[in-house]
C-alpha cells in the first residue's frame, strides 16, 4: 500500500496531433497493408507531429489541460516530470524545463525520466512520493512522445505501430481534490531485455557518423515476437497484481498500455476481465509509449466514463524491459 500521505488525481489532460495518417499512408515505404496492419496491430490510423511541430508543443497541450481540469495555476505548480524518449532534444536539456517555461509554472523544478511504455507509471509514482511525504502539493506528470521522430520509414515492423501523442495528470493530497486516490502502485524491471527495444547506434556507445545515418540504424527497433511474449505475460500478471483481493463488481476500467489490440484481447480472455471494462483506443492512436495511459484516462474522463468509487487499473511495459501498474479509486 502507499504509504505517507494520501495522493489523488485532481486533474486529467491529453492531446494528440492534428495531423492524421491511416494505414496506407505506409503502403508507400515498406511492404503492408491496411488489412495486414489491422489483423497484427489493431491500429486504423494514427497522429503524427506536422514539420514544424516539437514534441513540448503535444506536453504543453496536455499539460494545460490537466491544470485546467483541476483549477489550479501555473504558477503552484511545484515540480513538473515528463515522461518521454523522444523529447525536443538528445539528452539535454529536459523536455521538463522546456514545458515548465511554455506552461508559465516559474515555480517548479522539472525533469525528464524514461522508462519508456512505462513512464507515465513510473513518474505517477515518483511525483506522489513527494506529495506523500507533505514536501509538495501540486505536482504534473507528463507522458507521451513523437515517435514519429525516431521511428525508420523503412521498418515495417516498428513505423506502422508508433505515433505522437500525450497526457497529464495533476497530482495533489487527496483530502485537497477529493478524487482519483491512489491506493496502491507497483514498478519493475528486467535488464537482460534490453535489446528488444532501442535505438541501436548513435548514442555515447556508438556516436553519431555520417554512416549510422545512411543506415538507419538510430532509429528505434523492435524484436516483435520477443516482446509480445513478455508483453502478454507482464500485463497479465500487473493486471492480477492490481485486483488481487478487490470485489470485481467495483471495477470501472483497465486502461493497459496501447501497444497491440491482440495484447489486449489475450489478457482480457485470460484474466476473464470483460472486454467493455478494458479500455482501448489503439485503432484511433496507434502506440503513443508514455502516452497511452494518460490519453485513455483523459479521453474516458471527457466521455464521462470515469464513476466516482470506481476501481481503475493502470498497466504498461515497455522498452527497458520495464513495467508499472496503478490501483486507483475514483
Amino acid at each position: 500500500m502507499m504509504s505517507g500521505i494520501p495522493v489523488g488525481i485532481a486533474g486529467l489532460g491529453w492531446h494528440v496531433p492534428d495531423r492524421v495518417l491511416d494505414n496506407h499512408y505506409f503502403t508507400r515505404f515498406v511492404d503492408t497493408s491496411d488489412q495486414w496492419i489491422q489483423q497484427r496491430t489493431g491500429i486504423s490510423e494514427r497522429r503524427w507531429l506536422a514539420d514544424g511541430e516539437a514534441p513540448s508543443d503535444i506536453f504543453v497541450a496536455a499539460g494545460k489541460r490537466a491544470l485546467e481540469d483541476a483549477g489550479v495555476s501555473p504558477y503552484d505548480v511545484d515540480m513538473v516530470i515528463v515522461a518521454t524518449v523522444s523529447g525536443d532534444f538528445l539528452g539535454t536539456p529536459a523536455t521538463a524545463c522546456i514545458v515548465q517555461d511554455k506552461l508559465g509554472c516559474k515555480r517548479a523544478s522539472a525533469f525528464d525520466i524514461q522508462a519508456a511504455c512505462t513512464g507515465f507509471l513510473y513518474g505517477l509514482q515518483i511525483g506522489s512520493q513527494f506529495i506523500a511525504s507533505g514536501n509538495l502539493q501540486n505536482v504534473l506528470v507528463i507522458g507521451g512522445e513523437a515517435l514519429s521522430r525516431i521511428c525508420d520509414i523503412n521498418d515495417r515492423n516498428s513505423v506502422v505501430i508508433f505515433a505522437d501523442g500525450g497526457g497529464a495528470a495533476l497530482l495533489q493530497p487527496h483530502d485537497v481534490c477529493q478524487q482519483g486516490l491512489i491506493e496502491d502502485a507497483t514498478l519493475g524491471a528486467d535488464g537482460t531485455g534490453w535489446h528488444y527495444i532501442q535505438r541501436p547506434k548513435g548514442g555515447g556507445k556508438e556516436p553519431m557518423t555520417p554512416e549510422i545515418l545512411a543506415e538507419g540504424t538510430h532509429n528505434l527497433r523492435m524484436k516483435g515476437r520477443e516482446v509480445y511474449r513478455f508483453a502478454v505475460e507482464r500485463m497479465s500478471y500487473l493486471v492480477s497484481w492490481a485486483l488481487k483481493g478487490q470485489d470485481m463488481d467495483e471495477l470501472g476500467w483497465v486502461f493497459p498500455h496501447q501497444m497491440n489490440r491482440r495484447i489486449l484481447e489475450t489478457v482480457s480472455e485470460k484474466l476473464a476481465i470483460p472486454k467493455e471494462k478494458v479500455y482501448m483506443n489503439v485503432h484511433r492512436y496507434g502506440n503513443t509509449s508514455a502516452g497511452t495511459v494518460p490519453i485513455c484516462l483523459g479521453e474516458a474522463k471527457d466521455n464521462n466514463l470515469l464513476v466516482k468509487d470506481s476501481l481503475l487499473i493502470l498497466a504498461a511495459f515497455g522498452a527497458g524491459l520495464t513495467w508499472g501498474a496503478a490501483r486507483i479509486r475514483w
